[in-house]
């Protein structure tokens, strides 16, 4: 799936956790299912979480290291990138 495909599907499934407790229940606790149920393959032997981000807790998702990197390459790409994890006007 393309990324903006998979925007779009990210996109539809919050926000109808959003809008559905029942959904957002079993997203939580079965998030293969649910995304099974939405559309979304899951491959065979990949894990889900699904975890909800609140007031004063946040997620830090660390993607898996690419291995077709350099170390250098990864330096690289690592000093120009910005990543916001908090929302807007959260302070600490």
């Amino acid at each position: 799936m393309l990324n903006e495909e998979n925007a779009k599907v990210s996109g539809r499934i919050i926000a109808k956790a959003w809008t559905d407790e029942g959904f957002k229940a079993r997203l939580l606790a079965d998030p293969a299912a649910v995304l099974k149920a939405e559309g979304v393959e899951v491959p065979a032997g990949v894990t889900l979480n699904v975890v909800e981000n609140s007031g004063t807790a946040y997620t830090l998702v660390l993607p898996a290291r690419p291995t077709d990197l350099s170390d250098e390459d990864l330096d690289n790409t690592a000093a120009g990138a910005i990543l916001c994890v908090i929302p807007c006007g959260s302070t600490f």
